[in-house]
């Protein structure tokens, strides 16, 4: 049997450039040894038998979850891996087979490894160790993870605390990072280190910073299992906060202020009155100084409805979009394009008919260069609709076409199983009828093309329907 014998530094960089080498030249797994020890072999062998060579082509998430596991401590890891590019490169099996026995061990080990290295991330504590006159500042720390991580854990150090040098020992191997290079060597003994004076300024900060009304002793043992306490300087405390907590919340929710919850404000605000003196020249005008919901603080600004005073038919979909908070005109965005297409279709003129939005203001939530739409919730919606009963008072229409769950609640009360509901005809509370259909955002969103045709079959039929009960 051939023994490779991989070295404790640098070991997971060693087996890949073994394993392409043995692959390259047809070795069985069977026939191969992996070891990390450095005494000899009695029954070691420098050669094994050859075979059909193995092209091995890994993707790289494949590559990723591999190398990550052979962090584990599994003394079997490296054989199994190897053995797992095999049968990957022959195509007996493919990437993510968790019925395969071998490939779901080492699925689970990488998990482990990973959850390993996030615990390394948490709980190092540096202790200073500073020379006098020194230019850099310096630090260590001991830490016993429960696999050989070192080497994939300690590079997020080197990216955090790249101003200042620093030690991680552990019990395996030691991380040194001096004048910006990183560097490993084998744990020598006695490399745990004194208390350090800076950790009674850590205790002060945690201290102070517990929450005893949100105690959850045993979230808190799960996210710092007390295995790497010894190691805390903060973890002294833990007992006697848990122990003292109960009085400390008793204490806290006595000095609370006595004001008004949240949900009172948005109530009071719910059942303020509208402005007076608003007329079609200013309604816009007043809209855009509608503050009573966060929404009319972070848009651009707001989006009346469109269309003739006169019309007999009012169309009331849910919120202005990213496009429509531009301009400033609703309908026209991607939604508001596909309306007027299945419109014409449907022989129903936008120009003859008054759209508008049960919410005038854009929701949206920030990431990164975009603004993503968030749908307004019910007290939102209940705010706004004294605009949307405005714009009925004025307009007076014979029927109104409730696109979406949220117009479906602004005019209906209920947003409930609008895809069930569709076609149907409801009515508002002053017996006004609620044609319900679907929004167009969300023929938008399906996935699947044949139910994308669908759907937009049915929404303009809908269309058709309320040109119908017009005529």
């Amino acid at each position: 049997m051939l023994t490779v014998r991989l070295p404790k530094i640098g070991s997971v960089a060693a087996w890949r450039s073994e394993a392409r080498k043995l692959a390259a030249e047809g070795i069985g797994a069977e026939h191969v040894r992996w070891t990390q020890d450095s005494e000899q072999d009695l029954f070691a062998s420098d050669d094994a038998p050859h075979g059909a060579p193995v092209e091995v082509r890994l993707s790289k998430q494949a590559l990723f979850d591999i190398e990550s596991s052979l962090y584990h401590r599994d003394p079997e890891r490296f054989a199994r891996a190897y053995a797992l590019v095999l049968r990957l490169g022959r195509g007996e099996i493919r990437w993510g087979e968790r019925a395969d026995d071998a490939l779901r061990k080492l699925l689970h080990q990488r998990k482990e490894v990973g959850r390993d290295i996030h615990k390394m991330h948490a709980f190092v504590r540096f202790n200073e160790v500073t020379e006098p006159g020194a230019n850099r500042r310096a630090f260590a720390a001991w830490f016993e993870p429960d696999n050989p991580i070192t080497e994939a854990a300690a590079p997020f150090f080197a990216r955090r605390f790249g101003d200042m040098d620093w030690v991680i020992a552990t019990p395996d191997l030691t991380a040194r990072f001096i004048a910006g290079q990183l560097s490993f060597d084998e744990t020598g003994a006695n490399a745990r280190l004194p208390e350090d004076a800076s950790h009674e300024l850590w205790r002060t900060y945690y201290a102070n910073i517990f929450n005893p009304a949100r105690l959850m002793p045993e979230a808190m043992r799960s996210e710092m299992p007390k295995k790497y306490w010894k190691n805390l300087p903060e973890a002294r405390l833990i007992p006697d906060l848990i122990r003292t907590a109960p009085a400390r919340a008793a204490e806290m929710h006595a000095k609370m202020p006595s004001i008004p919850p949240a949900f009172a404000a948005k109530a009071v605000a719910t059942r303020a009155p509208m402005p007076e003196g608003v007329t079609h020249e200013t309604f816009k005008q007043h809209l855009d100084a509608c503050t009573r919901c966060p929404i009319g603080c972070r848009a651009t600004q707001a989006v009346a409805g469109e269309g003739p005073w006169t019309a007999p038919l009012m169309v009331v979909g849910e919120q202005p979009g990213d496009a429509e908070d531009l301009s400033g005109q609703p309908f026209v965005g991607p939604a508001g394009q596909l309306f007027d297409t299945c419109a014409a279709k449907a022989g129903l003129e936008r120009e003859k008919v008054y759209v508008t939005n049960a919410v005038k203001h854009f929701k949206f939530t920030p990431r990164g260069k975009r603004r993503i739409h968030q749908r307004p919730d019910a007290g939102e919606v209940e705010i706004c609709s004294w605009w949307l009963d405005l714009e009925r008072q004025w307009v007076k229409p014979r029927l109104l076409l409730a696109m979406g769950a949220t117009a479906a609640l602004a005019l209906t009360g209920s947003a409930k199983n609008i895809t069930a509901r569709r076609g149907t005809v409801e009515a508002t509370k002053d017996g006004t009828p609620v044609l319900l259909t679907t929004h167009p955002s969300y023929l938008l969103r399906l996935p699947d093309q044949q139910a994308r045709v669908i759907a937009e079959a049915q929404f303009t039929e809908d269309l058709r329907a309320a040109k119908a009960m017009l005529a």
